[in-house]
């Protein structure tokens, strides 16, 4: 069965930083790209990070650039996303998505066939 379990969410001052895991099992997880999106109350589904599937390959939104990191262990079946300078508009819940294949376009959510069930990410002090 194939699962993907997040974790590592929490509160967060404002310049603060969390890293979060996202563990998969059930599936041949090197063949897959792994998206990290977020959705926060009253908002659409965003994507934040994605990275092929060797980890050679990674992409941000603007909004994320120079301050989280997307990584993956392959040997682990495991990706994480570093989050530092952390801002109150951060605040979400967090998800992973696998996507067999292709790596274009990946902060789209689109084509993404297995979700997480999300962990929550709150900045505030």
């Amino acid at each position: 069965q194939l699962q993907l379990v997040e974790s590592g969410g929490g509160l967060v001052q404002p310049g603060g930083s969390l890293r979060l895991s996202c563990a998969a099992s059930g599936f041949t997880f090197e063949n897959y790209v792994i998206g990290w999106f977020r959705q926060a109350p009253g908002k659409e589904r965003e994507g934040v990070a994605c990275i092929s599937r060797s980890g050679g390959i990674t992409n941000y939104a603007d909004s994320v650039k120079g301050r989280f990191t997307i990584s993956r262990d392959n040997a682990k079946n495991t990706v994480y996303l570093q989050m530092n300078s952390l801002k109150r508009e951060d605040a979400a819940i967090y998800y992973c998505a696998a996507r067999l294949g292709f790596f274009t376009q990946c902060l789209s959510p689109t084509g993404y066939g297995y979700w997480g069930q999300g962990t929550q990410v709150t900045v505030s002090s």
